[in-house]
Parts: structure tokens; sequence; C-alpha cells
């Protein structure tokens, strides 16, 4: 809680009316504008309590017309009546003007988002945008002037997202770009100063209003656009950065809403008007979060919540001090504090803190608005800002400016005497909880308190005054002015601090004795005094410790320097220490400023640091690890910090913390206002470090933790609250004249209901507690064997409870003599969670709450539901079923149904029964007293299960009529049929029997015409029952043979089984016999009696179902008869069926009948059966292949002889499909190398000419056979292929080599038939090779062609390498080159008569002959031009990869 301190400005004579209030974002620093009819304008400036700047006042003979601050700088800009803009700067009073630009009264100032552009608009309409450098001057003329025509009201910059990081500013700057260097330098300024901007970019665009209502957008560059045309002024301009939109509010209350598009534009999202008093300027507040704050001068205050979507007023509270009629005048609202002010027509602020409460969405949370006690000011406020600090509000009115001060409520406690603020300058004290408290009131703003048993004292922070307590009075003794901003205070001395050193004074100021600090311990900032020890904590982050028992202090320890100890040390928060000096508790900021998560306590005597971290929820942890793991994981310890601790004034041991969740902690000296606030205390000693003892939350009702005192906690509470909750003890009522009670003490968790006991009980207890804690059970119990009170063993016991200690619980039990709970304790072993065990033991102990939350803990809600309802929770019983125990759902519906039953709420328990869905029979046990409200419920159900108890319940009472109505309703048809049967109305019973085919109707009906004799009409509705055997039955004894045969076709093999015995037996129907005998599953009963009695046609059918299962001599036997009536093809399946495959295999050989694959499937014997030997296997799946392969299956039998392993016959037999692409793919999988051979073999024999891949496959498989010799031969074919169809001897010479190569590595001929092929082919090649030569060289010397040419023609064996044809072709092509055209004549002559069939134009070109003819003058015979050379290489140039080893 806190409260304001008023500070009224130090005004100078000259100022007058008040008119402006302006804060600077960042400093706290006031601008105030006054206007006075005899000085004209004032603008002065002020600091945070008041203090006048001298430097910086300013008068001028018109008025200032608009202020504003900087977003960064203490820079303020003014704007003037005249059209004067001025800069003055804080604290120098350097005044800047601007150039003259504006020649109207100025309506609008507005700084950029990082304070590099200023924009001034004047009455005229005439904008101007300035650039100003990084020392805040303004760099020549405006970069941008436009004129509107009208005069300017609003403006607001729209801020960009930064599209540039920082490195890439710098480079840019470096490179020159002046934009660049600009907006890094700002930016920096930026980063260094913590603007609230400064992540953002300078924004390059902003909107401006005239007061006709256009908006317009407006660049750097001075492009302008409009952008809006409203009906009535714009009032205010707002820039929603989360939705990237423009928000307006205008003067006649209208909020519109618009989305801007990145070229420009406007788009309407949203149009509302607003409530208020029309004809008055309302004054409007935005926030971030979307809420809308408007204030016209009534007595609430309306609020839109834009993001919600909702809107509601605030009003003002009677009962807090406001009166009616009370009108708000102004309103301004604070984000970070979240906290609304709002000034009224009669000198108060208001304030009302946002709350957030969970709403039944998981995702939203409602707001609401808790109003605070008023501050009273003087005159009508007019004016509310509030400042660059957290804890600072200017308040304006028509005569003078305040600035309040928030301040935390101070509060102390030490000796039994407490002490809380009520008021700036009023204390309530109290000395016991059974007294009233006394009010204190000074004439100072009280910023300290320290009291002691005798005396309270109280410090401003200039003056000190005390005052003593004597027969419950306060009456001041003494007092002294002192510039101490802390104070500590000791039976009669008073510590104060002044910089290096504590002063030692009296109650009157008297210095007796100093307390000196080195320059490098710094200067003392915190003073705490505890029974006789002083802690002192200096701003270098030293303590030391003295001792106060003497008449002089003693240093109780040197002064340590506890950077060493803590790391990121920034600063010390607070410092306390124990009652004998041995131990120092601290808390610290970091280096970065933030609130540290750990409590430190500092070991005088051993120099170590201890601590316990609360954002991990556990103590350091090389200490005291057993018991660490003995301790409880308690999940409310993590994610907090701490923000005040206290050590007992009597124990040495107990320090009490108090925490919040992280991200909680007071951003200024208030109190967090929250109910999350968790109280956690500590054992801590030099053995065993810090223990943790107990932690619970903080009860409601309550303000903050004041101090420890075995055995209870001291709270200050709220303002208005009773503080009565857990555990609380009710404080006297308060007397008229006197404060409030502001202080509530709550007994410890070891001493609840032992609060009053003796000091040596007191001990007793707590060593126990310790004892426990640690896990020294030895120790605990010795603390403890002289108690003998049955009040200290149940508390002990319910000490067991919060430390989960069932061994000692069981010895407290005992003691107490409580044998029902020791029990309970030991069946409640047999559940697996501990917490569960425990929770048992809450239970027993009467410790409900407790109980609750072990069960929910370990997650029991089961047991969690069961406890509801023992203790008559139902609500929560029902909710825990619904959301988390819902196996137990119905159970507990019913159990509550029970309950109200037994409470006598019929109706309520009927709607539970209903749930539960044991309605059916637990109402109308309820209602069976009521039978009219029974019969009530059982027509408004329509429920059959009800209508045929209800039916029942008639019948019983002879309601025949009644009951077959209800009957009927709930469609039970047996009871309709036994009723017409009982009433004799058989003829009726037979209708509904037929009409529903109900089976117990019509077995009922069938009984009862059996039992008249009427044998067809039961046989009738015994079949309609499905009871086939008691039709059969009857049939039987009445001779009904036709539907005896039907009948057991329906009924089930039994009966299949005595009609076809019965059959038989007559001699007569015996085709039925043999069909019932097939049908009930008896094969060789049927197939014996259709043998016997020659049924051929019901022997056929019979087969039909025989498969390998069936026994093998009937398949043989029915086999036989197939073949002797000629149907081969049933007799193969059945020989097949009995495993008789070569038999099945003959019979398809000798009557030629086709092997279906299926039928092969079924031949071929698995090897895992084990039925044949592996070589009779292989035996019958050759005879299989071979039959295939005779009826030209050839696909199949390759399978069969695959399956069979025989590969090479399934190669031939593929061979004879002529599937290339299997015999391929078998080839490949194979991998043998006569099948390589084989399949290659075959491939030449395809026209491999023409296809590629079949070439490239002819030389893989010869290679992978190592065939080379084939090999060898297929090159030969391919060189001779080249030269016969393409005369390409360059490709045939390359297939030669090929074939030597593979030839000469061939080892399967015999070394002398080798040789000699090989010199042939060796021969073949050099004739190649010679007749290539010649072709080469006939165009650079013609002379060596034609000797080549001669001498090829004269070897013996030419045309086996070269075709003669050839070779006279080229000499005759020379010798046309040359223009010798008789010698080319003769020569082909020649060439005529050696081989006079030869066609000349296949081995001359064409155009040789031509230039032959027309030279010569003769007809030369001309056949077809030689064949086109193919486009492809053939494959005949491929490198065979071999093997090594070839």
């Amino acid at each position: 809680m806190a409260v304001y301190f008023d500070h009224r400005i130090e005004a100078p004579p000259s100022s007058g009316v008040p008119s402006q209030l302006a804060w600077h974002p960042r400093h706290p620093i006031l601008a105030v504008a006054s206007s006075s009819s005899t000085s004209g304008g004032n603008v002065d400036l002020f600091l945070q309590q008041g203090e006048f700047v001298e430097s910086c006042h300013l008068e001028r003979p018109d008025q200032a017309t608009v202020l504003r601050w900087h977003p960064m700088k203490p820079l303020l800009v003014l704007g003037w009546e005249s059209g004067e803009v001025l800069l003055l700067s804080h604290p120098s009073g350097e005044q800047n003007p601007l150039p003259p630009t504006h020649a109207a009264p100025i309506t609008l100032l507005e700084w950029s988002c990082s304070g590099s552009r200023l924009v001034t608009g004047d009455q005229m309409g005439v904008l101007a945008v300035w650039k100003l450098d990084a020392r805040g001057r303004v760099q020549g003329t405006p970069l941008v002037k436009r004129d509107y025509g009208k005069a300017l009201s609003c403006c607001i910059f729209r801020a960009t997202p930064p599209a540039e990081d920082m490195a890439v500013l710098a480079r840019a700057a470096v490179g020159g770009d002046e934009r660049a260097l600009d907006q890094f330098t700002w930016g920096r300024e930026g980063k260094e100063g913590r603007g609230p901007k400064s992540s953002l970019q300078e924004g390059l665009v902003f909107y401006v209003s005239t007061v006709d209502g256009k908006v317009h957008s407006v660049d750097e560059r001075g492009r302008t656009a409009g952008l809006l045309a409203l009906d009535s002024p714009v009032q205010k301009l707002f820039y929603l950065e989360k939705r990237e939109a423009l928000a307006v509010v205008t003067e006649s209350l209208t909020l519109s809403q618009y989305t801007l598009g990145p070229e420009g534009g406007a788009q309407e999202l949203m149009k509302v008007k607003l409530s208020g008093q029309s004809g008055r300027k309302a004054d409007v507040v935005w926030t971030e979060s979307g809420l809308l704050f408007t204030a016209t001068g009534e007595q609430v205050i309306r609020v839109w919540d834009l993001e919600r979507d909702d809107n509601y007023v605030l009003s003002l509270d009677e009962a807090l001090g406001f009166q009616r009629g009370e009108l708000i005048n102004c309103v301004s609202y604070c984000s970070a504090k979240e906290v609304l002010a709002a000034g009224t027509s009669l000198g108060r602020v208001a304030m009302w803190r946002m709350m957030l409460q969970p709403s039944n969405s998981r995702t939203e949370s409602r707001v609401s608005w808790k109003l605070q006690t008023p501050t009273e000011t003087e005159g009508n406020v007019t004016q509310l800002q509030w400042g660059s600090g957290l804890n600072l509000l200017a308040v304006g009115s028509v005569s003078s400016v305040l600035i309040l001060l928030e301040h935390v409520m101070l509060s102390h406690f030490s000796q039994q005497v407490a002490a809380v603020q009520l008021a700036p300058s009023q204390l309530s004290v109290s000395l016991s909880a059974e007294e009233p408290p006394l009010a204190l009131r000074t004439h100072i703003h009280i910023k300290g308190v320290c009291v002691t048993a005798n005396s309270v004292t109280v410090w401003s922070g200039k003056q000190v005054i005390v005052y003593e307590l004597s027969a419950g009075a306060l009456r001041s003794t003494g007092g002294f002015q002192c510039d101490s901003q802390v104070l500590a205070v000791q039976a009669d001395n008073i510590y104060t601090v002044e910089p290096n050193r504590v002063q030692v004074r009296t109650p009157q100021g008297t210095v007796k004795q100093l307390l000196a600090f080195s320059e490098a311990e710094g200067n003392p900032v915190l003073l705490s005094v505890c029974q006789t020890y002083l802690a002192v904590g200096t701003d270098t982050a030293h303590v030391k410790v003295f001792d106060l028992t003497r008449r002089e202090a003693k240093a109780h320890c040197n002064a340590k320097n506890l950077t060493e100890l803590i790391p990121n040390l920034g600063a010390l928060h607070s410092v306390k220490c124990n009652a004998s000096g041995s131990q120092v508790s601290l808390l610290v900021t970091q280096v970065n400023g933030r609130p540290d998560r750990k409590v430190y306590v500092y070991d005088v005597e051993m120099d170590t640091m201890l601590h316990f971290d609360f954002f991990m929820g556990r103590p350091l942890s090389s200490l005291s690890q057993d018991i660490e793991r003995q301790q409880p994981q308690l999940p409310e310890l993590s994610a907090r910090c701490p923000v005040s601790h206290f050590w007992d004034e009597s124990e040495a041991r107990l320090l009490v913390c108090e925490t919040v969740p992280v991200g909680a902690e007071p951003a200024t000296s208030s109190q967090p206002d929250m109910a999350d606030v968790s109280v956690v205390t500590f054992f801590c000693t030099q053995e065993h470090g810090l223990l943790l003892h107990d932690v619970f939350p903080k009860p409601p009702g309550l303000q903050g933790l004041l101090a420890l005192h075995v055995p209870h906690y001291f709270f200050t509470r709220k303002p208005g609250e009773s503080g009565q909750g857990a555990g609380e003890e009710m404080a006297p009522p308060t007397t008229a004249g006197r404060p409030p009670h502001m202080v509530s003490r709550r007994p410890m968790r070891d001493f609840v209901g032992l609060e009053g006991c003796e000091k040596s009980t007191r001990d007793a207890m707590l060593n126990f507690s310790f004892y426990l804690t640690v896990g020294n059970m030895d120790g605990a119990f010795r603390s403890i064997k002289l108690i003998k009170s049955v009040a200290v063993w149940e508390n002990m016991a319910r000490m067991c409870v919060k430390n989960r200690r069932l061994d000692v619980a069981r010895v407290c039990l005992g003691n107490m003599g409580n044998a029902r709970a020791a029990r309970a304790l030991r069946e409640a072993q047999a559940q697996p969670q501990a917490e569960a065990q425990v929770a048992v033991l809450a239970v027993q102990l009467g410790m409900l709450e407790e109980a609750e939350k072990l069960y929910r803990s370990c997650e029991r809600f089961d047991l969690l539901n069961q406890f509801y309802q023992a203790c008559g929770r139902w609500q929560q019983a029902l909710e825990t079923a619904q959301t988390s125990d819902r196996i137990h759902l119905r159970s507990t519906y019913y159990n509550y149904g029970k309950h109200l039953e037994a409470m006598g709420d019929r109706t309520l328990a009927l709607s539970y029964y209903e749930k539960s869905d044991t309605h059916r029979f637990e109402v109308p046990r309820m209602l069976q007293d009521d039978s009219g409200s029974l019969e009530v419920y059982v027509d408004k159900m329509k429920d059959k299960i009800i209508y045929k108890w209800w039916a029942q319940y008639l019948e019983s009472q002879a309601d025949m009529d009644a009951a077959l109505l209800y009957y009927e309703n709930a469609q039970d048809y047996l009871s309709l049929v036994r009723v017409h049967c009982y009433l004799g109305n058989i003829q009726k019973a037979s209708e509904i029997a037929n009409d529903t085919g109900n089976r117990a109707a019509s077995y009922h009906l069938a009984r009862q015409y059996e039992g008249h004799q009427e044998v067809k009409q039961a046989v009738h509705f015994y079949t309609r029952a499905q009871a086939y055997n008691n039709a059969i039955r009857l049939c039987k004894e009445s001779g009904l043979d036709d539907q005896l045969m039907n009948l057991a076709l329906l009924s089930n093999p039994e009966d299949m089984m005595e009609a076809a015995c019965y059959y038989e037996e007559r001699g007569s129907h015996m085709d039925r016999a043999v069909v019932l005998y097939h049908k009930a599953g008896h094969m060789s009963k049927a197939l014996e009696l259709a043998f016997a009695t020659e049924q051929f046609s019901a022997l056929q059918l019979i087969a039909e179902d025989l498969d390998h299962t069936s026994d093998p001599s009937l398949l043989t036997r029915c086999s036989d008869f197939f073949i002797k009536h000629s149907q081969y093809q049933k007799a193969v399946e059945l020989l097949v069926a009995a495993k008789k495959y070569h038999e099945a295999l003959q019979l398809c050989v000798d009557q030629s009948l086709t092997i279906t694959e299926d039928l092969a499937e079924s031949m071929t014997v698995a090897k895992e059966t084990g039925e044949l030997t592996e070589e009779s296997r292989r035996e019958l799946l050759e005879r299989i292949a071979d039959c295939c392969m005779r009826q030209g299956d050839y696909h199949l039998a390759t399978k069969k002889y695959t399956q069979a392993g025989n590969k090479l016959k399934a190669m031939r037999v593929l061979l004879k499909s002529g599937d290339t692409e299997k015999i391929v793919f078998f080839a490949g999988v194979s991998r043998q190398k006569e099948i390589y051979i084989m399949a290659g073999n075959y491939l030449q024999s395809l026209d491999w000419r023409k296809n590629p891949d079949i070439m490239k496959n002819i030389i893989g498989f010869y290679t992978k056979g190592r065939a080379l010799d084939l090999l060898a031969g297929f090159y030969q074919a391919c060189a001779q292929e080249e030269i016969d169809d393409f005369r390409d001897y360059e490709k045939a010479l390359g297939a030669l080599s090929e074939a030597y190569k593979c030839l000469s590595k061939s080892k399967e001929r015999s070394p002398g038939e080798q040789e000699t092929r090989l010199a042939q082919l060796q021969h073949r090649v050099t004739l190649v090779k010679r007749f290539c030569q010649a072709r080469r060289v006939c165009d650079e010397d013609p002379g060596e062609a034609m000797s080549l040419c001669d001498a090829l023609l004269e070897e013996p064996e030419l045309d086996t390498a070269v075709r003669t044809g050839d070779v006279y072709g080229l000499i005759v092509e020379i010798h046309c080159q040359q223009g010798r055209f008789q010698q080319a004549y003769r020569k082909l002559e020649e060439l005529q008569s050696s081989q006079p069939s030869l066609k000349v134009s296949a081995y001359v070109s064409p155009a040789s002959l031509e230039a032959l003819e027309g030279a010569l003058g003769v007809s030369l015979g001309r056949g077809p031009p030689p064949p086109a050379r193919r486009s492809d290489s053939g494959g005949e140039d491929d490198e065979v990869e071999e093997d090594e080893g070839v």
C-alpha cells in the first residue's frame, strides 16, 4: 500500500494561472505554462518535489500555446501566440529559437519517435518539418513546409518496424549516407537511453489533422496526400502499432479506426459514437492495450475496451470519501503501473488499479478496476499527468499545481510494538493484539519509522522526532535536524548515516559516537537492528555488524566485500541480521538493475555465503544434499523473487521471506498489490545451512509481512479489510476516536492451538520442528520426551502432515491415543502415492484444506472426489468428477441423489438419479408410496424399462387392461402375448407374435398351442422363435416329414444328424438323409449312404466340399468314382487333395488335361512341409514342367524347372517361348556360364543390327559367360557387317581389334588351332589397316595411296578382309580427282572383267561416275546407291569390361 505526498510547486511571483503541464518522458522535470494579465505568459521548470529551476524561467508578453518535451533529451520546445517556436535546454536554460516561419499562434508541436524530427504548425495552416542534429540543434531551414489553409489541430508519427540492423546502418553511414548516419546516431542514443521507442527506426510518415475534419499524410520529402475527411473536427489522433491502424476521436465524440495501406490510403475498420456530455470538450486517453477513457465533466469515466469489444463506466464511491454529485474533469493513465487517475471538481484525485481476473475461457481474462482511497488537493482539478518516474503525478487546478509523490506505507515491528503509516503525517501504533492502537500525528511527512518497547521515532529525511510510550500514550521527548535517509534505533541510541560513517546519537540529536568506514568500504546506506546487533550495508556492497551490548558499539566483524561472494552483484537492497549477530540476510540487485531471485545469508563467524534460489525453488546445491532430498518438492516456490525478509528477534535460527512471482516484482518502491504472495520460513544454522521450514500463501485481506516473532507471523492489513483469513486471530473492535487496527497476527504452523503455551513448551516445539526438518529423529524425540500434553502431540502430528513424515506421525498418534487415526494411516499404506497417505492423516487430524491440496498434488482425483463427498461438499465433488474423475461421475451423481433423497429434496434427487442412469430403479423405489406422482413420472419419461416396471406393477394389482397398455408402450411383446394367453385371447396373441416376430413371444405362444394339441400352429411359432429342436420334435412325433427337412436345414448340426437318422430309419427319402449328413459335417456317413443308395447327384455335391483336410481314403474313393464316370478334372483335384500327386499328374498326361497354374501350384509341395524327400520333390516338379512344356506353356514350365533347381532346362524351355525380355532377365538372375552363353547365342539369332540394346546384351552375356571365342566371332561378324553394308572400314577395324583381343585371351582351343586363328585374324587386321591408310592419304598423297592399293590387289586372300571392289573404287576415285579419266576407265574395265556381276555404283561414288561419263562420253551402268550410314554406333566400339581372370 502507498500514500501520496503532495508538494506544491515553488512558483515565482510573476507566474499566473497554470494553463498547461508537461512531464519529461524520462527525467523528473515538470514544465508549467501560466498566464497573467500583468506579466503575460510564463514557462517554468520544476523538479520532483516542486523545486523551482531559476535558470529556465521564460517570460513573454503573449502566452505559450503548446509545450512538448524531447523524447530523450532534457529539451523543451515551446510554441507561442506570436508564432515563435523556442527550444529550452535543462538545466542550463539555453534558449534556441527556430528561424521565423509562422506568423500565427502555434497550435501544433510534435517530435518524431527518436527525436530527430520536429513538426510545427500554426493556426493559419502552415506546417513545417525540422531536422535536429545529435546535440538537439536545428539545422538550417525546414525540410518541409506546407500550407493547408486551415488551422492544424493534431499530429502523430507512424512508427515503422526496424528494416535495417545497426551493422547495415553503420556501413551506410561510413559510406557517406546522411540519412543512415542520422538514423544510426539517433538509434544509438535511443538504445543507450532506453527510451520508449528505441527499438524502432525513425518514422518517416506522419499524419496531421485540420479543424475542418480532414486528415493528411506527410512524408519527410514533403509529399502530402489527403487521407480522411470527417464530419467533425479531430480532437485526438492515435496510432495503433499492433494493428497498424489509425484511430481518430472527433469533437462530436465519434471514434473511428482505419487500416493504413503501404502506399497510402485508409480503409475504415469500425466507427462508433461514444457516450458523453455534449457541448464540452472531452479529456480522452488511449492506451496501447486498446482501452479508451473519456471524461466529459460527468460523475463517471466511460471506458471502451476495443480488444474485448466491451464498454462500461467507472464511478466514484461515497464509502471511500467521495461526495454525491462530484464531477470528473480529467484523466491520465500510467501503463506501467496500470493505474488510472482522475481529477474531480472538489479537488480530489481518484485512482483505479486494473486487475485481470480469469474468465471461463482459457485464453481470455476479464478486466476489473479497483478504486483506491482518494488523495485530497485544493480547488477544481483541471489537469492530470503522470511523470517519468512511476511515482510522480502532476495535478493542476485553477490556482496552483501540486506534484504527488508516491510513497510506500511505512511499517516497523520490534519488541511487540508495531507502527503502520496511515497517511503522510499519521501512524497507527499497536502495543499488543488486545489493546486498541494509538494514533500518532506529526507536522512532518513521515519517510521512516522505527519503534522500540518504549519509543517511536519518525523522520522525514531532514528532521527526526522521538516519541515516548508511557501509560498508553505518546509524547514527544526530543527531535533534531538530520539529513539522513536511513535511521535505526536501539534502546536510547539513534543511528544515522552520513558519508563514510554512522552517527550514534541521543534522542536529542547529540552525537555520542562515530562508526567510521573507509573509502573502500563506502558510504552506509542500509541500517538494521536486531536485539543488540546493528548491521550496516554500504553503497560499495560491503556489510559490517556491530555489537551494541556495551556502552559503545564495537565491531562484531570486519567489513566484508560481498562482491567476492555474490556474482553479478550490483547493489545491496536490504540487510538484516539475526538475534545473535552471527548471520546477515541480504536482498540484492544485479548489475543489470534487476532484483536478484535469491536470498543470501552471510555467516559472520565462518565467512561463508549461503543462498536459496527462489527461481529454481531450492537452496545451494552443495549444502545439505541429503536433507534436500528428504524435503518435498514445492512447486509454489519456483519462478519467484523475494521482496522482504525478517529475522525472529528471539530465535536466531528463524528467517522469513516474502516472495512474489517472477515478473511481478515491484517496479518502484511500492508493494505489489496482488494475491499471489507467498511467505517462506527457513531454519538457518552453520551446520546445516538454509533449511526450508514452511511455505504458505499470504492470507487474503492482508497487505504485507511485517515481522516474525515466535509463535506468530505479523502482517499489515489493507485499509477497510477485516483481515480475517485462515488461521488469523480476530482483532478487537476499533474504539471511537482510535485509528483502525492495521496489524494482524497469524500463528505459525507448528503452534496452531498452542499460541498461549509457556516458553519451555514453545522452545521444545521449535526444537522438534528443527530436528524434524533436519531429519534427526533422535534429537526430535529427545526435545519432546517430557511433554505429556495431548494438544502438543496433536500439533506435532499436524507438523508431520506439513513435513510428510508418516513415521513420526505414528508415534504422535500413539501418544495421542487416537486409535482410529492410527488404523486409517496403516490402511493408507496400500496407496502408491505418499501424498495420498499423508492426506489420510490430514483428514484424521481435521486438516481438510491440507488434505485437499495433497490429493490434488498427487492427482488422485478419485480420492479427492470421495473426500468432497465425505465432507458434504457436493458441488466440488461434482466438479471434480466432471473434469478429472469421469470414471466415477455416475457414481457421484448417484451418491448425491441418495444424499438429496435423505435430505427430503426428491425433485432434485430425481434429476441426479437420471444423470447417474439409475432412475429406472431408484425413482420407482423412491416414489412407490406416491402412486400418483409415480404414474405422472412414468408417462413423462416415456422410457421402455419404466413402462415395463409400471406394467408389471399394474399386473400385480390385477389391472390387466392398463397393464396391456403399458406393456404395449414398453414394446414388451412377450408380456403382451403372455397376458393375452392368460385372458384367453389366443388369437390376439397370434396376431402380435406374427406382426412383431418377437422370438420370446412366439416361443410362449407355441407352448400354448402345443398344450392345446394344435401341432401345425405350434410348429409354425416354434419356427418363428427359432426353436427348431422343438419344431423338429413335433414333426417327428406327428409324421410331418416335409416340414422336417426344412427345419433340420435351418437348425444346428445335432438336429440335422437327428433328422438324418430319422430318415435313414424310415428307409424313405434317403437323398434327404445324405444331404443332412453332409450338412451336419459327417462326410463319411454321407458318402457311405450315397454309395450304398447310388445317390450320384448328392455324391457330386459332397465331393465339391472335399479338400485337403478330408479323409484321404474318402478322397481316393471319390476320385475313382469320378474317373469311372469320365469326370477327370474333378478326379485330378481330389487326387491332389489326397496328396497323390503322381497319380494326378499321370491322369493329366493320359487324358491330355491342361495343367493350369493353380493346379500346378497345388501339386507343388513346399520344402517346409516335409511331405516328400528333396529328390522326390525335384522329380515331381520336373514331371510337371515336362507336361507344361509339352502343352506349350513354356513360362509355367520354366517356373517349375527353376523350382526344381534345373535352370538349364528352364532356360531351354524359355528360349522356345521366344520372350526376349524374360530370357534376358532370367539369364541375368541365374548367373550361370552356360545360361549366359545360351542367352547370347539366342540374342545373336535376332536382328541385333537394328537394336543396340540386344548387341550390348550379347557382348555382356558372352563376357560374363567367359565365351571369348564366341565373342570374338561376334565382333568379326560386326566388322563384316560394317564393311558389307556401310563400307565403314574404320569401324570394322575397331571391331576386328576387339575380336583379336578376345581371341588372344581365349583358352578354349588347342594352342595350334588358336595360333592359326590369331594369325588369320591378324592378317585381316593388317589388310584393313593398310586400306584405311590408303583412304586417309588419298587426298594428301595420291601416289602413296595408289601404291598401297596396288599392293593390296596383289594380296592372294584380299576378299577375306577388304573387298576388291572397294580397292578398285578407291583407285578410280583417285584417278578422277587427278583428271586421269582414261586410267580410271581402264581400272573399271579391269574390275568388271574380274567380277562381271559386280555393280560399279556400289564401289564408286556417283559424282566420280558422272565426271567419268562426261569426260569419255560413255555410259556406265549404275545400280542403287549404297545404304546410308545408320546414326547409332552399333555398340561395337564399346569397351568390354572383362574379369581379371579372363
